[in-house]
């Protein structure tokens, strides 16, 4: 049995190389429209991980995302950004001390916005954790409002609604997905700890959970944590990936981004929500073609704008009625399912 879960540890080893690997070469050989889809895939599927963390393992619905973005894409934004383009750009208002004087190296940067993103986590945790289900949505979202709103508000600090111009692309694609992999491997060695099981039996029933000495506050805040920590550097690397940030980059459509991930992927799927993402981030890529004009056969037709967003809103409105389990339920892919799945491939042959 030893020998067989290290074969299996193996493969996956294996599996996570070839894929940093392809990273490694796309970055030198894919266009650049596709490496940029690979990024927001990769950036997406963090977001989709983490609200499952929240969502589907601990049964806490927030909609604090955009705004735990927008925290880590401001900071690794303001981090690298050089002194003489902050200089330049902050029209509004110069910036103030140290933020006119710094200049991080990228990693670093994004440390210190996942922290900060953990420490926001703690400040509006604290109070809205202690409410349930849809109060804790509304406050949430009301959070990530006046978060979004202050960064409007303060033009020597985030050059209000001007935003950051001008930031350094430094993120590589083998390091967007570094960040997935060490994201999905920490929340599913969570899940899988004595704290995920906590955290599943606070889903399924608090006062229970409680009644057997289960602390709820401290188990929901620890999940909210780390999920916003990983959140935080994925909204620095969305700063990198994007090069130009404003405070209307950073609605409640990401918010929804990530619960249309996780729903469409499955409830309670690592897997799965990483495959969404995927579909999530070309599906949004193709609908492109939708809001902008075209000529059809030498007609000239009006692009509408604003169809992904109502496209998508649709999709989720249908999931939650009709398929609330998404794509793989509470089914992880592993390679024991892939080996299920080939031998059921094989057996129907035969019977043909």
């Amino acid at each position: 049995m030893a020998a067989k879960f290290n074969f299996k540890r193996i493969r996956s080893l294996v599996a996570i190389a070839l894929l940093l690997l392809f990273m490694v070469w796309g970055e030198s050989n894919l266009p650049r429209y596709y490496i940029k889809i690979l990024h927001f895939w990769g950036i997406y599927a963090v977001l989709g991980v983490t609200l499952q963390l929240i969502y589907g393992y601990t049964g806490q619905f927030s909609l604090a995302h955009a705004a735990l973005v927008a925290i880590g894409a401001y900071t690794t934004g303001l981090l690298t950004l050089s002194p003489e383009t902050k200089a330049l750009s902050f029209l509004l208002a110069p910036p103030i001390w140290p933020i006119n004087v710094i200049e991080w190296p990228l990693l670093p940067a994004l440390l210190l916005s996942g922290f900060l993103a953990a420490l926001v986590g703690i400040v509006v945790g604290a109070p809205a954790l202690r409410l349930r289900g849809d109060y804790l949505a509304i406050v949430t979202l009301g959070v990530s409002e006046i978060i979004r709103l202050l960064f409007c508000n303060l033009p020597s600090v985030c050059n209000g609604a001007m935003g950051l111009k001008g930031i350094p692309m430094r993120a590589t694609l083998w390091g967007t997905w570094l960040v997935v992999v060490v994201t999905l491997f920490v929340v599913r060695r969570l899940v899988d700890s004595n704290y995920g099981r906590a955290l599943k039996a606070i889903r399924e029933d608090e006062i229970a959970a409680e009644a057997l000495g289960v602390n709820l506050f401290y188990h929901k805040l620890l999940a909210f944590v780390v999920s916003a920590f990983f959140v935080g550097v994925a909204g620095g690397l969305m700063a990198q990936i994007l090069g130009t940030i404003d405070p209307s980059t950073f609605g409640q459509v990401l918010s929804y981004a990530a619960l249309t991930i996780v729903i469409l992927g499955g409830v309670r799927s690592l897997t799965g929500t990483v495959i969404a993402a995927g579909v999530y981030t070309i599906s949004s890529e193709l609908l492109r073609a939708v809001e902008a004009p075209i000529t059809v056969f030498g007609l000239d037709l009006p692009g509408v704008p604003g169809m992904r967003v109502i496209f998508f809103g649709v999709l989720l409105l249908m999931l939650i009625l009709f398929y609330r389990k998404g794509l793989f339920g509470e089914h992880e892919l592993s390679w024991g399912a892939l080996q299920s799945w080939v031998r059921s491939l094989r057996s129907s042959r035969e019977r043909v």
